[in-house]
């Protein structure tokens, strides 16, 4: 049953939907070495639903804001929801990447790119200072409900604090091919300082404080995207090989170690962090096409290529499929509803 204020629902993690549309169009753009034009075309038309569905997005999230102030306010306090702030900044960052690369970074189309990629940045480095800043703001008392090893801070330590804190390291895919060097370099740097850091913290919360709730299980994917995205971007400062072959060979670690995860995520009900499994598949497929393409005479480009198309075609089909339940959700009511309780086994990983 719908709920009567469906825009009141409306949290930021729905941005995600334009994260996992531009990965897709990276990763789709990636191919043409493989594909030929057909896969610049397709890039294309995802680029173009990216923008739609980013301008469909903020304009509700304005209109939110006005009129539903304090389901934004619940959102900022939520231990959860509060990180997916960031997926607003990241996928302004991502949009100027899509444009720089099926564009270029000059022309007239590059001062709207780089406008855009400044406005990713900074708010993306405001977001990464607001989560932060919750780590040294003084010590809440416990809320209502919550046991002795689900209190403090270890509630918001997840998986989904990558996106506003790792998610800096984005920033060098569009602001390196628009001149911005620099700044993108040091933004990068502050994502790969806490990437490690996030991740330990989200490890030792899981094994000896509490499990994740399930609804949060697919944000457990999104351990894939910071190797996969900083391989790209070593690969566009024409890193040495072996380094682009390193992160590539840890994002397949993490692909391999969440896959088993799947099962549990699709026995749920459908919802928003669904697609949270879409952009770090998106980004490990088209790290997996790009380091083909750097190694045309070795015995692996093969492999590589082809293992880079099947996990294009793969990623598309969870694309796809994550359109159409979202569609379908919308349609039925079940998106823009209540949450449900989040339930915690003890027995979930």
């Amino acid at each position: 049953m719908s709920s009567p204020t469906p825009l009141k629902f409306l949290m930021p993690g729905w941005f995600s939907l334009v994260m996992g549309l531009c990965g897709l169009a990276l990763a789709w753009h990636s191919a043409q070495a493989a594909l030929g034009d057909m896969a610049t075309g397709i890039a294309l038309v995802l680029g173009v639903l990216a923008v739609l569905v980013f301008g469909v997005l903020l304009v509700a999230s304005v209109l939110r804001m006005v009129r539903h102030p304090q389901a934004l306010a619940e959102d900022l306090k939520h231990p959860v929801r509060h990180a997916f702030v960031a997926a607003l900044p990241v996928s302004l960052l991502l949009l100027a990447t899509v444009g720089v690369a099926l564009g270029g970074a000059s022309g007239g189309w590059a001062t709207v790119w780089r406008g855009v990629w400044w406005l990713g940045s900074v708010t993306q480095l405001w977001a990464t200072l607001w989560v932060l800043g919750r780590w040294i703001a003084p010590a809440a008392s416990a809320q209502p409900g919550q046991g002795p090893g689900n209190t403090g801070l270890w509630p918001a330590v997840t998986p989904v604090l990558l996106i506003p804190v790792v998610g800096n390291v984005v920033a060098p895919l569009a602001g390196m091919p628009l001149g911005i060097d620099g700044w993108s370099a040091a933004q990068m740097g502050i994502g790969v300082f806490f990437w490690p850091l996030v991740l330990l913290l989200t490890l030792v919360r899981r094994i000896a404080h509490s499990p994740l709730p399930e609804r949060v299980l697919p944000a457990w994917f999104i351990t894939i995207a910071p190797p996969a995205v900083i391989g790209l971007v070593l690969v566009q400062m024409q890193a040495p090989l072996p380094a682009v072959q390193a992160l590539w060979g840890v994002g397949l670690f993490f692909l391999l170690w969440t896959a088993p995860v799947v099962k549990r995520i699709v026995a749920q009900p459908f919802g928003v962090p669904f697609w949270a499994l879409s952009f770090p598949l998106a980004a490990f497929t088209t790290l997996t096409l790009r380091l083909a393409q750097l190694q045309p005479n070795s015995g692996w480009h093969g492999t590589l290529q082809n293992a880079g198309v099947l996990l294009l075609a793969a990623t598309s089909m969870v694309v796809l499929w994550l359109a159409f339940a979202t569609v379908r959700g919308l349609r039925d009511g079940t998106l823009l509803a209540p949450e449900p309780v989040a339930n915690i086994i003890p027995v979930s990983a």
